[in-house]
């Protein structure tokens, strides 16, 4: 059997003395410090301006939960240093109704706000430009407008079933539109089962003739457009200077 030989040719790596690699792993770990420590302080401070956003909204929209709040882009503290902060979501639940006239509570509202800034002495934040989305359940709707609703067959319609004397029941369906001043519209009344006497149409009609105002969305926001679902209507609104007031709600 041959042998294997290894002449005076053969080379090896040799592994390199710690004395050497110790400068190698200080300077790995200074450089990883020096990335690490900017993201962390930019977190901190991320997580600073959330707290006293979602503080600021809850005592101005009366909340009895602090919102989510989030803000966008990277580094925050280059955002906060030039006065405006480029992208902020904000997620809030069961935001109360504001007047006593139809009162209408919002169960969830998103916020997509740009160029988000504050007034020199706090009394104000606001936004460049936004986006809402607005949510109202079919309880509250019922409670502010008087019938009982729940979704229609067709697309943006709501129905009411509506009892009469002698334990009859009348199904009526309305669409459901945005009008000006922020209130949704319930349009081209009709009865869609059972008999309605003349007394109980003048009297829906009454009912239905009247828009419901959204007395609790921030200045700024205009209403565009309603549409329904299982749950509630949905209501989304756009808007340009859309101005926050921490201390007290929009009127």
């Amino acid at each position: 059997m041959q042998e294997h030989e290894y002449d005076d040719t053969t080379s090896y790596a040799p592994r390199p003395p710690s004395r050497f690699r110790r400068p190698a792993v200080v300077a790995g770990a200074a450089a990883l410090t020096l990335v690490l420590v900017p993201v962390v302080a930019d977190r901190l401070a991320a997580a600073r301006v959330e707290a006293n956003t979602a503080q600021a909204f809850q005592q101005g929209m009366d909340t009895p939960q602090r919102p989510e709040v989030h803000v966008r882009g990277f580094p925050v503290l280059t955002q906060m240093a030039s006065g405006s902060l480029r992208h902020v979501d904000i997620t809030a639940h069961d935001i109360p109704a504001d007047g006593a006239n139809r009162p209408l509570p919002v169960s969830e509202l998103d916020l997509r706000l740009n160029g988000l800034t504050k007034s020199a002495d706090d009394t104000e934040a606001r936004a460049r430009s936004a986006q809402a989305t607005a949510c109202l359940t079919y309880a509250d709707v019922s409670d502010a407008l008087g019938p009982e609703l729940s979704r229609g067959s067709g697309a943006g319609e709501v129905a009411a079933r509506i009892r009469i004397p002698f334990g009859d029941e009348v199904t009526v369906t309305a669409r459901v539109s945005a009008v000006s001043g922020n209130r949704i519209a319930f349009e081209d009344f009709r009865v869609t089962g059972g008999l309605l006497p003349d007394v109980g149409r003048k009297l829906l009609d009454t009912v239905f003739d009247r828009p419901i105002q959204l007395e609790n969305i921030p200045d700024g926001l205009t209403l565009r457009s309603v549409t329904t679902s299982a749950d509630g209507l949905t209501a989304r609104f756009s808007g340009t200077s859309v101005t926050f007031h921490p201390e007290t709600r929009s009127a």
